[in-house]
């Protein structure tokens, strides 16, 4: 009975997918983005380009200085899920040179607000009670909201080898001594040293909430610029493709959508109809998996989309035709759909598996649009598995457990069907 109920199941959860992607959804004080929520690199939508400083800076910073500058603001970027971006250094100006697209829903499009959001460019101090400069934020490699033994929010700060060595050099005789971190001139936080700090980790304590934590470590990993930096130059960029092309880009891809389907219906029959089902959870998990952290989406990016589902599309023609194949050597239905998922699952698993691998790679050592194309095509392929595969499997059993669905004709392919 309960394998009756399987299809109903799956497909309820699938109207649910649909529904969030396509119109987000609230929960308590927490909301769900959909598609409308997503945010489109400056391909499809424009953005902003802005000029990065150096302030109180009395000589021209040097090629190492800005190279660290800008592998600061890229990993800002990066921990804001903002992939589509270009970050570059001019030695000669003495200026890191950045470009980033607008946030979903913008609607003012002014670039000083845009680029507010990649957060305070000042230059991060660690002090003691006096105002001694105590180390750098340079050293700190990362800080990120932990909780402690007594599951209390703390900051977790990692320091780099000669971070290590000052900041142990600085608490050895500091116990019970104030230390403060100073964004320029700002006090963010002030902490008492509890002992003798020589690992390279510490902890700050006193965080209210997971909030409160998140914001600190953010400012403390925003902070770590060799020197203070100011934006004077700022413009719009406008989109390469334009948000005109990137409707009928839509338009063409939900007209070939149904198209598919039909003929994985006519050709198919149930299994063409579970597939359709199938297909639309894996677009429906790509563009939530896109939109819940906001991650960027690019040109490339929906190039990972199509690719995965073309391969959604496969796995799925794959299993019905050994299915079709399993009916027409004489087998029963429910026979034949267990035989025809064993042996095409060799298949499936190869070719995803491969992609998944290339995609994973790309996603390591892959940035800006090539990063969008990865995570597309990374996603694309997980929830091939989860809907091409195993729910796939889960809803033809159970639509073939009921009598008048059970007839072999339903499970055979157009060329191949019986008269049975």
């Amino acid at each position: 009975m309960k394998k009756k109920f399987t299809f109903f199941i799956v497909l309820a959860i699938a109207i649910l997918m649909v529904y969030t992607a396509v119109f987000g959804i609230k929960i308590g004080d927490s909301t769900i983005p959909g598609a409308p929520e997503i945010r489109f690199g400056t391909d499809i939508r424009g953005g902003v380009e802005a000029s990065f400083q150096p302030e109180g800076l009395d000589r021209k910073p040097t090629k190492d200085e800005l190279e660290a500058a800008r592998e600061v603001i890229e990993l800002r970027l990066d921990n804001i899920n903002i992939m589509d971006r270009d970050v570059t250094i001019d030695t000669e100006g003495g200026y890191v040179i950045v470009r980033f697209p607008w946030k979903s829903g913008e609607t003012e499009f002014n670039p000083e607000d845009a680029i507010a959001e990649l957060g305070e460019t000042a230059q991060l101090t660690f002090q003691n009670s006096e105002g001694t400069v105590l180390m750098e934020g340079s050293h700190v490699t990362n800080a990120k909201p932990a909780k402690d033994q007594n599951n209390r929010y703390v900051v977790a700060l990692t320091f780099d080898e000669q971070g290590t060595k000052i900041f142990s050099d600085a608490t050895k005789n500091m116990i019970g001594k104030t230390i403060s971190i100073f964004m320029d001139e700002t006090n963010i936080q002030t902490a008492t040293v509890q002992s003798h700090i020589d690992s390279g980790e510490a902890q700050i304590t006193g965080m209210n909430s997971y909030d409160e934590a998140k914001a600190l470590a953010d400012k403390i990993n925003s902070g770590a610029l060799p020197f203070s930096m100011v934006t004077k130059n700022y413009s719009s960029i406008s989109p390469t493709l334009g948000t005109g092309s990137l409707n009928i880009m839509l338009q063409a891809g939900g007209i070939a959508f149904i198209i598919i389907c039909a003929l994985l219906i006519f050709y198919y029959r149930i299994p063409g109809f579970v597939a359709c089902i199938a297909l639309t959870i894996q677009v429906a998990g790509q563009i939530l998996s896109i939109s819940i952290p906001q991650m960027t989406l690019t040109l490339s990016g929906m190039a990972g989309i199509i690719l995965s589902m073309g391969m959604g599309v496969d796995a799925n023609v794959i299993s019905s035709e050994r299915i079709s194949e399993e009916i027409k050597s004489g087998k029963s239905v429910a026979s034949a759909i267990s035989a025809g998922f064993s042996s095409s699952f060799a298949s499936v698993f190869d070719g995803n598996v491969t992609v998944l691998i290339v995609s994973f790679v790309l996603m390591i050592f892959g940035s800006g649009s090539m990063l969008s194309f990865a995570y597309s095509l990374f996603t694309g392929i997980v929830f091939n598995f989860v809907a091409g595969v195993a729910a796939s499997r889960l809803m033809i059993f159970s639509l073939s457990s009921y009598k008048f669905l059970c007839k072999p004709k339903l499970y055979s392919c157009f060329s191949r069907r019986i008269t049975l």
